[in-house]
């Protein structure tokens, strides 16, 4: 269903669906503050979910899903869909804590499974997690090697990369630093849309290649207005 080419760069796109109108605003606020990422259905029920997951024009990449709506359960949904041949990724958003719910949820191809309430940090730890594999699964279309395969199911299981600060994913870094290098001086600005990630993210980004010595940090003038940062690997360091 999903088998038009993606560029490792374009965004991620999201269908949300919760029967709780302040839980799709809360998804939509969370992916826009953690950058890079789309919206494009939200669904209050489990009818409408699957009419989602199922329309070409939506090529989804990923689904959060809730566990119970009122006119079906995430369980529904995911069978419906796999039957259909729609292998997008999900990740379940919900309160229901029941062990047996959780397996099934797994078995019928969720790869998170997010327990409410939650805190962002919490969800920025799931989604940067999938954007990793989502990232590695499209540099690696085609004939997988064995290489690419154990690097596509680390990236899901490891939630947070423990040598990175809180909401940096380690793909993410790779790709800021191979584009600082290839682009030579540049700011958050003009780094972002190469990446499909918002300014702010990307800038986080650089500010810890700036910390860690990896690139340069410096004041770039304009001819009017307040100077931008902008920054440079540091060619002394070697590769990332």
């Amino acid at each position: 269903m999903n088998g038009i080419a993606r560029a490792a760069n374009d965004p991620i796109r999201v269908i949300t669906v919760d029967d709780d109108a302040l839980a799709l605003e809360l998804h939509r606020a969370h992916l826009a503050r953690a950058g890079g990422f789309r919206v494009v259905a939200e669904c209050t029920g489990a009818r409408a979910a699957v009419a989602a997951l199922a329309h070409p024009a939506h090529r989804a990449d990923l689904v959060l899903l809730d566990v119970t709506m009122p006119d079906g359960t995430g369980i529904d949904v995911l069978r419906h869909v796999r039957a259909r041949g729609v292998c997008t990724g999900v990740i379940a958003v919900s309160g229901v804590r029941d062990v047996e719910v959780v397996r099934e949820m797994v078995a019928l191809g969720a790869v998170q499974y997010l327990i409410k309430p939650y805190t962002f940090a919490t969800f920025r730890d799931r989604i940067e997690a999938f954007r990793e594999y989502h990232v590695r699964s499209v540099a690696a279309a085609g004939v997988a090697t064995q290489h690419d395969v154990d690097q596509m199911f680390a990236s899901l299981r490891a939630v947070r990369t423990a040598s990175l600060p809180k909401g940096l994913a380690a793909i993410t870094l790779e790709r800021v630093a191979a584009v600082l290098r290839e682009r030579g001086p540049s700011t958050a600005r003009e780094i972002a849309p190469r990446l499909g990630i918002s300014r702010e993210v990307g800038r986080r980004y650089l500010e810890y290649l700036a910390d860690i010595r990896r690139a340069d940090r410096r004041a770039r003038y304009g001819a009017r207005g307040r100077p931008q940062t902008e920054y440079a690997w540091n060619p002394r360091t070697g590769p990332l």
